[in-house]
């Protein structure tokens, strides 16, 4: 399996917003994403640490201005974490070896996928299309974008 880690070459490549959203656990501000309205197929993977996070088939439009995902690739990529800034209790989502701010995890997404909204700052991720997933190293997981997986 491949090893993924924090890696100080890609922080250093981060804009300014990037840094503030995966370093600083930042949000970027609501409409403004990258991946908001991509409907492309693919893998989005931590842009720190490279490590995959969520397939095209996982997201739907939740209207709350940041993409959202009903689930994550697998669960050793993600941590959750409690969260009690700005006066509220919630659940951090960051990249479990990159360690990077991803966003939060919420219990209202639609009850037919799961019933979880995973709202990501387009800032914390890199997609990788999916004509491009096996030669970036990610062909394992063109399956669970393609439906193969389940049966579709």
């Amino acid at each position: 399996m491949k090893q993924y880690k924090k890696d100080p070459d890609a922080i250093a490549r981060l804009s300014p917003e990037q840094y503030r959203v995966t370093q600083q656990s930042g949000t970027e501000h609501p409409g403004t994403g990258e991946y908001l309205h991509n409907d492309e197929p693919g893998l989005y993977v931590d842009i720190v640490s490279g490590e995959p996070l969520f397939t095209s088939r996982d997201k739907f439009d939740s209207g709350c201005g940041w993409p959202s995902f009903s689930k994550p690739v697998g669960e050793d990529f993600i941590n959750e974490v409690k969260d009690s800034s700005h006066g509220m209790i919630r659940i951090e989502v960051r990249s479990s070896h990159g360690d990077s701010h991803l966003g939060h995890v919420f219990t209202d997404g639609p009850q037919e996928l799961g019933g979880l909204r995973y709202c990501i700052n387009s800032a914390s991720l890199r997609f990788i299309p999916l004509d491009e997933m096996e030669a970036e190293g990610y062909g394992d997981y063109i399956p669970q974008v393609t439906g193969e997986d389940d049966g579709n």
